[in-house]
């Protein structure tokens, strides 16, 4: 028997689980992702990569508060599907092709794997599904992001999401307006971490509104667990140099364990029942951590020379 305080603190532990297994798969992927040449970006060291990429989020945001506020749930779903899909595409290409190396099965398998993998996040968004799924799609972003960025534009634009995310939470407050809807429409864009064995997604949902002891369970949005391992995968790509241990550099342990210290700082703050910004203290932990592992291991050739 579970005792009730040790069953208080099992999703927080599962919420290190997840991002263990976001990130170690996140590296795992990256090879195939490699190879197969699925990058966001022509040229990884470009900075102005970031405000590409930072135009995209905001205009993305944007449609997504214009659909829920002005009752759009179904084309709101319907362009988070196909960008899961996409997602799903992408991963099950990467590997796909890896293993077999033939163009005929590769598309046969990633067009089947793709579908049903989309369809059932849709058809039966129940917790373990969403988290399941959800872990491979964050691995699978991360992945592609980490080998389209170099480290320095990684570390910059890091800084400035965790900006945006304690601003859009703590002063314009946006983002949990876009939580509120993305968790009334179910889209299956955040992970969820129920407090109890006999909690149902589909039939409780989450009510932000309640106190957190009413609530059923934890919310995660799946860019709390992107952003901070794109910097894992960047460092394990575009930085060969430095000690190795178990065949990962410490610059790229360093960003891995600093996520993790950030989390156990976010979940002290989440203890406390208000909505908490994910990515200042993630992110920054991510690269306080990969800072250090570059001093442990004399490692700064990742500082462009301007």
């Amino acid at each position: 028997m579970v005792s009730e305080k040790t069953a208080e603190y099992l999703p927080y532990a599962a919420m290190f689980i997840m991002l263990l297994l976001v990130q170690a798969g996140a590296l795992l992927l990256t090879p195939a992702m490699n190879d197969a040449g699925y990058t966001a970006f022509d040229d990884p060291s470009a900075i102005e990569n970031i405000a590409f990429f930072f135009a995209i989020l905001i205009g993305f945001t944007a449609v997504m508060l214009v659909l829920i506020r002005y009752g759009g749930k179904k084309v709101l779903s319907a362009i988070i599907a196909f960008s899961v899909f996409l997602i799903f595409v992408y991963i099950f290409a990467a590997v796909s092709g890896a293993v077999f190396h033939n163009d005929t099965v590769t598309l046969l398998l990633t067009a089947i794997l793709s579908i049903a993998a989309t369809a059932l996040l849709y058809k039966y968004p129940e917790w373990y599904v969403i988290d399941i799924l959800g872990i491979l799609i964050c691995a699978g972003a991360a992945s592609i992001f980490g080998i389209s960025l170099e480290i320095f534009p990684v570390v910059l634009l890091l800084i400035i999401l965790a900006l945006y995310d304690a601003i859009s939470v703590y002063k314009t407050k946006h983002m949990i307006a876009l939580a509120e809807g993305v968790i009334n429409s179910k889209a299956p864009i955040l992970v969820v971490i129920p407090k109890s064995r006999d909690y149902s997604y589909i039939k409780q949902g989450v009510n932000l509104e309640k106190d957190k002891k009413e609530r059923g369970a934890f919310l995660m949005g799946m860019g709390d667990l992107i952003m901070p391992t794109i910097l894992v995968v960047s460092s394990s790509v575009y930085l060969s140099a430095g000690n190795i241990f178990f065949g990962v550099s410490l610059p790229t342990l360093g960003a891995a364990a600093g996520t993790f210290a950030g989390l156990a700082v976010l979940l002290w703050f989440v203890a406390k029942g208000n909505p908490q910004a994910g990515l200042p203290t993630l992110n920054g932990g991510a690269i306080l951590g990969f800072l250090l592992g570059c001093a442990a291991s004399a490692t700064w050739c990742w500082i462009p020379v301007l």
